[in-house]
């Protein structure tokens, strides 16, 4: 994972990829959308995705399993907006879930209940039985103590609950200690020395089918020498259990293929990571014809959309730092903050007036970790449209509203068709549900007067825009 630090005075660009590129002109379209029409009609910040991009990634796995029996599940985690998920619905996709709300979505995004399989350490008793009456494909398990409760939410509702074993591998991915989801310590699945214990309990519980086997070694894997080790692991309890009278029918090798985010970054693709992984399971699983499930998010979606931001000001720090403030923040885009990740950021159109120099993009939230980009050599002023890259992947989703700043808009681009994917919020949606004490009195007027005073400011910026 590449920090800021090491990128002073370099250029900030990265190759548009498909769904993005540059007029004649030097400006930066998605498809055949002007960036700049969509930040005019919808404000900043703004998330842009294109569906041709979306696409194409998904069928970039298809095509790579060929005939081999699989599913390729998405991480629901990275993007999680319903447009998002219809679109991976139609296109075939199951979905990775971890929680509840997360089935819900995918659900209401029109995905088949049998090719969802729900993940997560901390499964409550709402979201099982919610599970089981939606007719999931099947839950992985991720501790003992969850076994039991989901056998007995099952015999309560009149299910059988079809489960898999998620094992920790204990496999070092050579990845960012932040994803890392695989070595022995981490909280995710089961340890290596209770799963063939596990799975011959759950053989014996009334309300439990046993499906498979899944993990999941973390993310940003650059090369397939993990998954091949991962492979191996489960493959040695897909064969012990077999010869114990247990046969699993799919195996689950989780997700975690990397994303050029830097230009020095490695992109593990489909073509490359999934005839490796059909080899490595038809040399080592003994039950032929066992089906592949893939769970992939990062790799699916996080090249398919821009984050949008306006400069509003430029202002210079007691030494030698100098601030490009924006209108995003971390709110918005929280990656940055929270793991020190890199995201190539661009003029949407190039300013040729502007002096150049080495920036640290920053938002407005009152953090000292609220930052988009340290050092970035960039020539903009107050007013210019910027392209924070690569945002597809764990930005909206993880989106807050701290600092009563609103979520951020969302919409698709179809070609030359634009499709909002959420209403427009504001902050006057984030007070709507809250309720008063009467510690002040009856504040009703107040609140309607602060309301109407809101409003009207916000007409006012829309017609400057």
């Amino acid at each position: 994972m590449h920090s800021d630090a090491s990128n002073i005075n370099r250029p900030d660009s990265l190759s548009t990829g498909i769904g993005f590129h540059r007029s004649p002109e030097g400006e930066l379209l998605c498809e055949d959308v002007r960036l700049t029409d969509l930040a005019r009609e919808f404000g900043t910040p703004l998330y842009v995705y294109s569906r041709a991009a979306v696409a194409e990634r998904f069928r970039a796995y298809e095509a790579a399993f060929g005939d081999t029996p699989h599913q390729v599940c998405y991480a629901v985690k990275a993007s999680s907006t319903k447009g998002v998920l219809e679109l991976l619905a139609s296109l075939g996709a199951g979905f990775d879930c971890v929680s509840g709300g997360e089935i819900l979505r995918a659900l209401e995004a029109g995905g088949d209940p049998k090719k969802i399989v729900y993940s997560g350490v901390a499964k409550g008793e709402t979201d099982i039985a919610f599970a089981l009456n939606a007719g999931i494909r099947c839950f992985n398990i991720e501790s003992p103590a969850e076994l039991d409760r989901i056998n007995a939410i099952a015999e309560t509702l009149g299910h059988v609950a079809h489960v898999s074993v998620r094992v920790n591998p204990n496999i070092d991915a050579h990845v960012d200690a932040h994803v890392a989801t695989g070595l022995g310590d981490s909280k995710f699945g089961v340890k290596l020395t209770d799963v063939v214990a596990l799975y011959e309990k759950a053989a014996k519980l009334p309300a439990i089918e046993i499906e498979g086997i899944s993990c999941h070694i973390g993310s940003m894997v650059e090369s397939t020498e993990p998954f091949m080790k991962a492979v191996d692991v489960l493959a040695g309890f897909v064969n012990e259990l077999a010869r114990r009278g247990i046969v699993l029918s799919h195996i689950d090798l989780g997700g975690g293929a990397g994303v050029k985010y830097h230009p020095d970054d490695k992109l593990l693709e489909p073509a490359e990571l999934i005839p490796a992984l059909v080899a490595r399971v038809a040399e080592k699983v003994d039950v032929k014809g066992i089906e592949i499930f893939v769970e992939p998010g990062r790799s699916l979606i996080a090249q398919s959309a821009v984050l949008l931001t306006t400069v509003e000001y430029l202002k210079s720090g007691l030494f030698l730092r100098r601030f490009c403030i924006v209108d995003a923040s971390m709110t918005e885009l929280v990656r940055p903050a929270m793991y020190g990740s890199y995201h190539s950021i661009e003029p949407v159109i190039p300013n040729t007036k502007a002096q150049r120099q080495v920036l640290n993009i920053v938002g407005g939230v009152c953090e000292s970790t609220d930052f988009l980009g340290n050092d970035r050599d960039l020539a903009v002023e107050a007013g210019d449209l910027l392209a924070i890259r690569t945002a597809g992947a764990y930005g909206a989703s993880m989106a807050s509203t701290y600092n009563s700043r609103p979520l951020p808009m969302e919409v698709m681009v179809d070609g030359a068709n634009v499709l909002p994917m959420r209403r427009p919020q504001t902050a006057l949606d984030l007070t709507r549900d809250e309720l008063p004490l009467g510690l002040a009195g009856d504040t009703s007027a107040a609140a309607e007067g602060a309301r109407a005073l809101f409003g009207e400011a916000l007409e006012f910026a829309r017609s400057r825009r």
